[in-house]
């Protein structure tokens, strides 16, 4: 269904902080952006016909929706655990407002007033609503908050009602009900009352939008309480404090620890309640711990977590490539944080971690026909990995089903991440084709066109400017050279401030074309020497796509484990109009050699006299990018791999 004219939808940014001096620069309602194109425009499409179609099935099929009707008091099915399928249904939620808003799809509309009343008449008197403990253990309603996720999963409702009111979805109403009734005795039990914390971040931000969309004071209260309370042995006291963030607060944490997708979520909360609070150090420990981990334990594709024990942070430049997590939904948090970092600060960094996190786990996280997921991202995998009896390759739901209902409600809003404004200046921060139409002191609608990233060119056509000086400020990329500036086929002189944007200011009129061309050029990477696994390696990444190699790709008999890439050999970059299944794409062509392993019997292990050096069979050896991996067939794939260095 085509999307709707956006003078017929009401405002409805994904995140409102409080207008501010804090807040320096202003989200945008995604109904002001439609993506239009390239990667993301067909990334939205395949979310709407087929991975949000996907999840809805798999709802039923596995049983959450089921849940439900049991705590409602429906009979004939079987409970399925874990104990969080709720929030399964309450992301899917989300995400089907969210694509309703894109599209005004009415199947929508249905299938939320359908969910709705099973929630309706699932939720007690009281507000309570869990049907783990409501069906299964109902004299245990808060005994084990620390795993049981009964306010992480009610708080996910919660933004999903937020989000339909915003939206002006038609049952919105009754929604909110639900949610401001759950909310209400949250509120009531644990405000000023309980000292217990939710062992799963993620409710501290969904209460903090709550008081934005309400008002009301006790919601931004109880959020603080949550948030500042962390640290202080609330959650586990004789536990796990790491693995909950448990361990130092929020004020004193220098580095990011345990579950990674709660770390993530909290720092979320954190920001939040730093743009409504104003309390700086909150900001400045956020920013300390987000260097510390972009230094050392993030993955080259933006991944965070490199434990498959706990779905957790390692230790600083724990980074191995094989036995990388790197959650998909721990990227999915980072993108929430970053975000609102960059609310927080004008700088271009926070959004070149979401384009990171963006093209390469988020866009590697589905498969190319839209139905099948990845809950981990390793950088490295076998031609015989098998683990647990999964042999690593997607999966159209999990037993732990977070992932996939994330990924649905970020693609349904993408278009919230595009742009910010300032009262002046409209800032470009992911080169997506799109259109935008948005106040800067006076309406501002502009058409973006490019064919990013396999072209650096991007062109902004103006189709209707405010009267007097206003700026375009569009991200510059930290990988690429100043790019060449043209107005109206005219060079121009841009400036780069100190936050990261390459920034131009006229007394802009309708039918003027402003372009910008940055170079894409083809890196070839090695890794801190403190990376243990990837010393002796190398890896290539082309503007912000990381590249891989995988069997299938290579001359017969020639497998990924097996090549080596010499110093000084040469990369050349080809454009691929028919790939397999996406279609046109970009592919480097790397020279290399195929080195056959010397065959040994006994122990791997031998005395350095004994072994013999030669180099190997000149191969040329393909790489493609990373988020394309796994499509094809499931032998073996790597990112880095060794160098030779010429003696």
């Amino acid at each position: 269904m085509a999307s709707r004219p956006v003078s017929d939808r009401p405002r409805a940014a994904i995140v409102i902080p409080t207008p501010s001096e804090r807040l320096v620069q202003r989200p945008v309602e995604p109904s002001r952006v439609t993506i239009t194109g390239g990667i993301w425009g067909a990334r939205q499409a395949l979310n709407a016909t087929e991975s949000l179609r996907s999840n809805i099935d798999s709802l039923e099929n596995d049983g959450a929706l089921d849940n439900l009707r049991l705590a409602a008091g429906e009979t004939g099915f079987n409970y399925r655990e874990p104990v969080f399928m709720d929030a399964a249904v309450h992301k899917t939620l989300d995400a089907v407002v969210w694509e309703w808003s894109r599209t005004g799809d009415p199947e929508l509309v249905a299938w939320i007033d359908k969910v709705v009343d099973i929630l309706e008449r699932a939720q007690l008197e009281d507000g309570y609503l869990n049907s783990f403990v409501q069906y299964l253990h109902p004299e245990a309603r808060y005994a084990n908050l620390r795993h049981s996720h009964e306010i992480y999963c009610g708080a996910i409702l919660m933004s999903a009602a937020v989000a339909a009111e915003r939206t002006g979805l038609p049952s919105a109403g009754r929604l909110m009900g639900v949610a401001r009734k759950f909310a209400d005795h949250v509120v009531a039990e644990f405000l000023d009352a309980r000292p217990e914390i939710d062992g799963h971040e993620g409710a501290e931000f969904s209460f903090i939008e709550f008081y934005r969309h309400t008002g009301e004071q006790k919601y931004l209260d109880l959020a603080s309480q949550f948030l500042l309370g962390r640290g202080t042995g609330r959650v586990d006291p004789n536990g796990r404090r790491r693995y909950f963030q448990d361990h130092e607060t929020v004020f004193d944490a220098t580095t990011e620890v345990g579950h990674a997708v709660r770390a993530m979520y909290l720092e979320t909360g954190v920001l939040d309640l730093y743009f409504e609070r104003g309390d700086e150090r909150l900001l400045a420990a956020s920013i300390v711990r987000w260097e510390d981990m972009l230094a050392t334990k993030t993955y080259l594709t933006g991944g965070l977590g490199s434990r498959h024990a706990e779905e957790a942070f390692g230790d600083a430049w724990e980074l191995p490539s094989d036995r990388a997590y790197a959650e998909t939904c721990a990227s999915y948090a980072a993108i929430l944080w970053n975000w609102r970092l960059l609310m927080a600060t004008g700088q271009a960094r926070f959004a070149e971690f979401i384009e990171r996190s963006l093209y390469n786990v988020i866009a590697a996280s589905t498969s190319l026909d839209g139905r099948h997921f990845f809950y981990v991202n390793p950088l490295q995998r076998r031609a015989d990995h098998f683990e647990s009896d999964d042999a690593g390759r997607r999966h159209t739901w999990f037993e732990c089903p977070c992932c996939p209902p994330n990924i649905t409600r970020l693609l349904s809003s993408l278009s919230g991440y595009v742009v910010t404004t300032t009262p002046d200046t409209l800032f470009l921060h992911q080169l997506i084709p799109a259109t935008v139409d948005v106040d800067v002191d006076g309406r501002f609608a502009v058409r973006v066109e490019t064919e990013y990233p396999w072209s650096g060119a991007v062109s902004i056509a103006i189709d209707q400017a405010p009267s007097g000086l206003r700026t375009i400020a569009i991200r510059q990329p930290s990988w690429a050279p100043t790019g060449i500036v043209t107005v109206d086929g005219g060079p121009i002189e841009a400036s780069i401030d100190d936050s990261g944007y390459l920034s131009v200011t006229a007394e802009w009129q309708a039918g003027q074309n402003l372009v910008v061309d940055f170079e894409l050029t083809t890196r070839v990477l090695v890794a801190d020497e403190r990376i243990d696994a990837l010393r002796g390696t190398v890896a290539f990444q082309r503007g912000p796509l990381v590249y891989c190699f995988e069997d299938v790709d290579q001359p017969d008999g020639v497998d990924v484990a097996d090549l080596r890439i010499p110093s000084g050999g040469a990369v050349r970059v080809r454009h691929e109009p028919s790939f397999p299944i996406i279609g046109s794409t970009v592919i480097l062509e790397v020279d290399a050699e195929h080195v056959t392993p010397e065959e040994r019997e006994g122990s791997p292990y031998f005395d350095i006299a004994t072994r013999t050096v030669s180099r190997g069979t000149p191969v040329v050896a393909t790489a493609v990018p990373y988020f394309l991996w796994d499509n094809r067939d499931g032998r073996g794939m790597r990112v880095w791999l060794p160098s030779i260095q010429d003696s």
